[in-house]
């Protein structure tokens, strides 16, 4: 008996998908199966409630092996990535000790942010001493009109420190239409031509360094969704490649230039198949310039997003950076840097850097993410995600081609138009909670106060560079998503008086309880004073508790059928204050209710932050 092989599978017979796709309509009594589970994307594709074997035949990405053409699944054989840290290089002395002490600490990648009007050879001295190029990937960003001097300074620092110039590596950030974008400087094409093409010819110093960067991650802290910015990073990138063999040169030569820095934010599966599908169209997009297949391999660094970060319960900004940290890694990019959870509000100090840092430490050297190699490879549902985004990206890509290209469309506003419309269609989402920001617009800290610990001011965009912020282009759009929520509850903090929320919960049990924590939530999202209670047996005797407790707001929380009996009794309860009665709910009577001059509702349809605002222009003076 023990020499038989027992097979499971004998006793369990193949189920087609129209088996399975039926029992859950049966399931699902009648409800609509595409309107109840097919998920509409904000990236413009549906996204099946389950996936089989046969959804990915004839995928293109699932016959890709690591290392090779198109590098879906990674253009190298492991998943090791380099953990950097951004330092603000103002001074150069600080920041060369900052960065030996954070090489200490896990860190094999720098990326220095310096002020143009600091560059010289002893500042390139001074900042780099004691590091050692060979072993660290260096980055740079500064000013794009100082770029060639900066890699001349650089090759002359090494030759003189006598390092190998084919053993260091890093990248220049040079990215002149990343200027128009944020700052809104008005280049002309060929302006742009000329300062790519002599910053590659400059770049031939540092043979391992990319020159020309395409910083995608200003699109993501915009609020662009995957397919925006994974259509317009490969636009941006093409438009460089267009550039740079216009003048004459290689296209492999070319594409080994250029870098791509790429934002992640937290929509987790989806930027997964960003990052798939980032390596896919690079290497068709580099081999129709005629890279052989090769040199067709995308550089890419990730930075966690900035717009979905939160000044209130700011702690939540970990897990949030984490999901986008696990995200980039487990795509494949070839460094990462995490921001630190409270770059909102103020500068970061040693704690918040030291986690940042740990948060991609972990996923090294516990979590073994760099083990295995494209872990979403054979994913029904990550390998349709890839293909999909891969396809609406592209779309995104012809339509930029063939209305000029890249360059034409910032120089139009085509570009920073779409990512103003996305930008205000998130923050409508978020007002309205079909985008939950934990802590935010939806269970808040209760009790949290803010205004002592900002030491930015809301929306302050300082320059690192030393340039000056231009306004002949419209600009990307700065909001985060959690800013108009933050205003407000600030507004509330700084007001004379906080508000309070009194919930006279009567009635049936369940709803009761359901719509008090539902209102609590409501209101503390403003910053008010919440006041619950168990449950009352009156109308009259929930009033006058709430006047006992000085009540601004008296919310009545109960079940739908009773609200045509308990609402009226509770406006007349209430006529001679000055509280302001809410029904927590949406009651097949709320017309009749209107009709008797009560006139307040919070549901799940509401926009809870136009409401908020009401109740703040009423209560706050």
């Amino acid at each position: 008996m023990a020499e038989q092989k027992l097979n499971l599978l004998a006793d369990f017979p193949a189920i087609s998908t129209q088996e399975w796709k039926d029992k859950i309509i049966a399931d699902l009594k009648g409800a609509d199966f595409d309107k109840k589970l097919v998920w509409r994307t904000p990236e413009g594709f549906n996204v099946m409630p389950f996936y089989r074997q046969e959804d990915i035949e004839g995928l293109q990405t699932k016959d890709s092996a690591p290392g090779k053409f198109p590098y879906v699944r990674g253009t190298k054989l492991h998943n090791n990535w380099l953990v950097r840290q951004d330092i603000d290089a103002k001074d150069a002395a600080k920041a060369n000790a900052k960065a030996l002490d954070v090489l200490n600490k896990g860190v094999n990648s720098l990326g220095f942010k310096l002020n143009k009007a600091e560059l010289s050879a002893a500042y390139i001295q001074t900042l780099l001493e004691g590091i050692y190029p060979e072993c660290v990937e260096l980055n740079f960003t500064v000013c794009v009109s100082k770029s060639v001097e900066l890699i001349n300074l650089l090759a002359d620092y090494f030759k003189a420190k006598g390092y190998d110039l084919n053993k260091v590596c890093g990248s220049i950030n040079c990215d002149p239409i990343n200027r128009m974008l944020k700052k809104g400087k008005q280049l002309q094409v060929s302006a742009v031509a000329e300062i790519i093409k002599n910053v590659y010819e400059a770049g031939k110093l540092l043979p391992n360094y990319t020159v020309v960067a395409v910083n995608s991650l200003s699109l993501t802290n915009a609020g662009a969704y995957c397919s925006q910015e994974l259509a317009y990073a490969m636009a941006w990138g093409s438009q460089y490649m267009q550039m740079l063999t216009d003048a004459g040169i290689d296209a492999n030569e070319a594409a080994a230039a250029i870098k791509f820095n790429f934002g992640v934010g937290g929509n987790y599966f989806m930027e997964i198949a960003k990052f798939r599908a980032a390596r896919w169209l690079w290497a068709e997009i580099l081999k129709a310039f005629g890279c052989a297949e090769e040199n067709a391999k995308i550089k890419m660094h990730a930075e966690t997003s900035t717009f979905n970060l939160t000044v209130f319960d700011a702690h939540v900004n970990m897990l949030r950076t984490q999901t986008e940290a696990m995200s980039a890694t487990l795509g494949g990019v070839d460094s990462l840097t995490v921001s630190p959870f409270d770059v909102t509000y103020k500068e970061s100090d040693d704690f918040s850097e030291r986690i940042a840092r740990n948060q991609q430490l972990l996923l090294l050297e516990e979590s073994h993410f760099n083990k295995v190699v494209d872990p979403a490879a054979g994913s029904y549902y990550l390998e349709n995600l890839t293909a999909q985004l891969a396809e609406q990206a592209w779309k995104i890509f012809l339509e930029v081609e063939d209305n000029g290209g890249f360059f034409k469309s910032v120089e139009n506003g085509t570009v920073q138009a779409t990512m103003q419309a996305t930008s205000e269609k998130r923050l409508k989402d978020v007002a309205s909670r079909k985008e939950i920001l934990l802590g935010t617009n939806q269970f808040p800290n209760f009790n949290e106060v803010a205004a002592s610990k900002i030491e930015k001011q809301q929306g302050e965009k300082a320059c690192k560079c030393g340039c000056s912020v231009e306004t002949g282009l419209q600009t990307l759009p700065t909001t985060r998503e959690a800013e108009q929520f933050e205003c407000l509850r600030l507004q509330t903090e700084a007001a004379a008086k906080q508000p309070k929320a009194f919930m006279l919960t009567i009635g049936n049990l369940a709803m009761r309880l359901a719509r008090a924590q539902f209102s609590c939530n409501f209101f503390a999202c403003a910053g008010y004073k919440v006041i619950d209670n168990l449950g009352f047996e009156t109308v009259e005797d929930g009033v006058k508790e709430a006047r006992k407790q000085g009540a601004d707001i008296i919310v009545l929380c109960s079940s739908d059928d009773e609200y045509a009996e308990l609402a009226p009794k509770a406006k007349a309860a209430i006529a001679d204050g000055n509280e302001i009665l809410v029904v927590a709910g949406a009651p097949a009577c709320m017309e009749d209710l209107k009709a008797q001059g009560i006139d307040q509702f919070i549901h799940v349809k509401v926009n809870v932050l136009d409401t908020l605002k009401m109740f703040n222009e009423k209560l706050l003076k």
